[in-house]
This record gives C-alpha cells, sequence and structure tokens, in this order.
C-alpha cells in the first residue's frame, strides 16, 4: 500500500513579495526536501496545488494569486494551519568537480533557485544568478539570493531594472564565457527552452524544471505525462537533453483540462 507523508503545521510568517506573490514561511523543518522537489498545499474544500520549495528550515513557499486555490493559499494568516505533502519529484544534481554554476529564475521560477544557491554555497559552490521578469516589480528574491550568490543580475522586458531584454541578454554571454560548469533554471517554459538549447550547444551541463498540471502528484492520474514521462516522479527536474526530446518542451502547454496548447 503506498503511504504519501501529511503534514498540519502553522503558518510562521507571511511576506509580500509583489504584487501577486506572497512567501510562506512554515513551522516545520522539512529535512528531507531537496532543491529542485515541491510539496501538494491542500485547502480543505477548495483544492490541493504543487508548489515549489524555497526552502526546507522553515519549510518555505513562495505562491503567486493565479486562481482559486492560490487565492486561498496566499490568504493564510500567521499562527493559522497550512495542510500539504511530500517532497516529491526529482531533484537538482550537481556534477562532480563543479565550482561555479549558474542559477535562473524567470518571475516566481526563482524560488527553487535560491534553495538551489544556498545549499551548494554551503558546499564551497559559487554561484551566479540571473532573475528575469516583465518590469522591476515582478522581480522577486534578489535581496535573498543577494545573501547566497556571488552576483545577482536583473533583466526586464521594459528595462525598469537591470539589463532590458529577456534573461538570455545575461545568461547567453555567461554560458558561453566557459566559466560556468552547470546551469539550472526554473520559468517559464520557451525561456527554459533557449537555455536548455543554448547550454546544449556550448556542451554545459543544464538541468531545467518541467511543469504540468499535477492532480496527485506520485505517479497515479498520469495528468502530468508527457511523451510517457510524468512530470511529478521523473521530473520536475530533468536533463536539457531529456526535457529537449520532449515532443511539447518550449513548444506547448496544458490547461487545467489537460487541452494542449501551442505557446
Amino acid at each position: 500500500m503506498l503511504q504519501f507523508p501529511f503534514f498540519t503545521n502553522k503558518v510562521l510568517k507571511v511576506v509580500e513579495e509583489n504584487y501577486r506573490v506572497k512567501t510562506i514561511e512554515i513551522d516545520h523543518d522539512l529535512k528531507n526536501a531537496r532543491p529542485g522537489q515541491f510539496i501538494m498545499v491542500w485547502i480543505p474544500g477548495v483544492g490541493e496545488r504543487p508548489m515549489s520549495i524555497g526552502n526546507s528550515d522553515p519549510l518555505t513557499i513562495s505562491v503567486a494569486n493565479v486562481g482559486t486555490v492560490s487565492g486561498k493559499i496566499i490568504s493564510l494568516k500567521e499562527g493559522e494551519n497550512i495542510s500539504y505533502r511530500g517532497p516529491f519529484g526529482k531533484e537538482f544534481t550537481i556534477p562532480k568537480g563543479t565550482k561555479r554554476i549558474l542559477v535562473i529564475g524567470g518571475g516566481y521560477g526563482v524560488v527553487p533557485m535560491f534553495f538551489l544557491a544556498r545549499e551548494t554555497r554551503e558546499k564551497g559552490i559559487e554561484s551566479i544568478a540571473v532573475v528575469g521578469g516583465r518590469t522591476e516589480k515582478d522581480i522577486i528574491y534578489g535581496k535573498r539570493l543577494g545573501r547566497v550568490c556571488k552576483e545577482v543580475l536583473l533583466t526586464t522586458d521594459d528595462g525598469s531594472a537591470g539589463k532590458k531584454g529577456n534573461v538570455m541578454v545575461e545568461v547567453t554571454p555567461l554560458i558561453e564565457s566557459g566559466k560556468i560548469d552547470a546551469v539550472y533554471c526554473v520559468g517559464p517554459e520557451r525561456m527554459m527552452y533557449a537555455i536548455a538549447t543554448a547550454c546544449k550547444n556550448q556542451n554545459v551541463p543544464c538541468q531545467v524544471s518541467v511543469e504540468r498540471y499535477m492532480k496527485c502528484g506520485v505517479g497515479i492520474c498520469g495528468s502530468c505525462a508527457i511523451d510517457g514521462k510524468l512530470a511529478c516522479i521523473d521530473g520536475p527536474v530533468m536533463s536539457a537533453k531529456d526535457a529537449l526530446a520532449l515532443s511539447e518542451f518550449g513548444k506547448k502547454h496544458r490547461d487545467a483540462c489537460g487541452i494542449s496548447k501551442d505557446y
């Protein structure tokens, strides 16, 4: 019989990151959580959604208000209960001999990048971060990353913070420099597709986080199936090579009903 770890704990702290994202710290040291994994957060009577882990102690998630469930999650107050299960999914891995990594986050995809940079820093591995957003108000976690990374570079579509353009204006020269041992990215899939392709062309190891609509998170329902793989257990972290081999990656996405649509 399958058994899944389930927890209910208190909300320790709620931080407003920007106009639609809040960070929630939970009174729990989820010791076995690894960067790149996720938890399934449950709101009784409303629903359940996967959330990337931004830290293990205290367990931290950052939630964008994009729907009914996420709206209920960010309405939680300090001292209230939050229920969840996990951690689930594959984690980011660091190749042996790695000395310097590049972590890239688009929008709230930056959340697991902080977790990864913090853990690798403790192992003596240097991180450079690139954070992208549509405007300055869409950038989150910049200060947090500054505490664990050697350098944090910002890009915005309108030029209101950092360099004008998408993340590739900073990422491309870094990948081509020959000074990056491995690349990690989470964010919009077309962004990850561009990064994965650039890394493949430069023969730089790269890992991405492939997201699809998840209902169970443990490989039972099949809602996150892609070309015979399940994003919840075969991912969400995949090598750039494996992700680029998927027919949908960077080309199509699915809505909550599982309908595939072009980007």
